[in-house]
């Protein structure tokens, strides 16, 4: 039988302040489209940027994260500047509507490490 691809993680949980942001100039930078690991944001994708503290706690890049009040797995794409902690960055594409109404609030996430025994 085949693993459920969130079966191959153990889940810890993390209370964080989570805000939005959506790949415009304004928010980000001359290239909005790309995050700081170099990958490519377009609407619809299940990104999340990290504070860099969460970073060195192991939400590295391509950690899966549940994010509660969200369906899905999201994904560490991107970093946020280094003036914030315990944070992570919902990417909501260019809805910016979306990103206005979820405003900044505390949830729990769940991060994923790679389980030692998948193969």
């Amino acid at each position: 039988m085949e693993k459920k691809y969130e079966d191959q993680f153990i889940w810890d949980s993390l209370n964080v302040t989570a805000t939005a942001y959506n790949s415009l100039v304004n928010q980000t930078n001359s290239n909005p489209e790309i995050t700081a690991f170099g990958d490519s944001l377009k609407p619809g994708l299940k990104y999340i940027a990290v504070s860099r503290d969460l970073l060195r706690m192991g939400l590295k890049h391509n950690t899966p994260v549940k994010i509660e009040g969200f369906e899905g797995i999201y994904l560490v794409k991107d970093k946020m500047h280094s003036k914030w902690t315990k944070r992570i960055d919902i990417y909501m594409g260019i809805d910016i509507d979306a990103a206005t109404q979820w405003g900044r609030r505390r949830v729990c996430i769940e991060y994923g490490t790679l389980k030692k025994d998948n193969n």
